[in-house]
């Protein structure tokens, strides 16, 4: 083995590359986005609060149910949801969701940011303004 001290650098070396992301990374994860819920429409219903869904829905299923918003309206003509709650909704991403979740950068872009996806809402819809709080 006359090549021992030349492998074992190279094992060295080698275990090194592989871990410096994950050493280098120690202590720098970003805890999960909590998206703002202080929009002055949200303030303004005080605890008559009331989404078209639950929030643990809402959270996990929103694209699916903003696509079958699409689907709906634009091919069936049909503009009304019925949450699970009962209760009737317009199927409108700027009239029914934006006139409550306004601040787009703060619960919006927060989320989808964390998650790297880059959602085409704002291809076809007016991105809201912001409203500085």
């Amino acid at each position: 083995m006359y090549d021992s001290g030349k492998i074992l650098i190279g094992l060295v070396v080698f275990i090194g590359i592989v871990a410096f992301p994950f050493l280098y990374n120690i202590g720098t994860a970003v805890g999960k986005p909590e998206p703002r819920l202080d929009t002055p429409a949200i303030l303004e219903m005080g605890d008559k609060k009331q989404c078209v869904e639950s929030k643990e829905f809402m959270r996990a299923e929103h694209m699916r149910l903003l696509n079958e918003w699409r689907d709906a309206v634009v091919r069936d003509g049909n503009r009304l949801y019925t949450g699970r709650n009962g209760m009737k909704f317009d199927m409108s991403l700027q009239n029914t969701c934006m006139k409550c979740h306004s601040n787009k950068k703060e619960f919006c872009d927060r989320c989808h940011n964390y998650v790297d996806v880059k959602p085409y809402c704002w291809d076809c819809h007016v991105a809201p303004k912001e409203n500085n709080l």
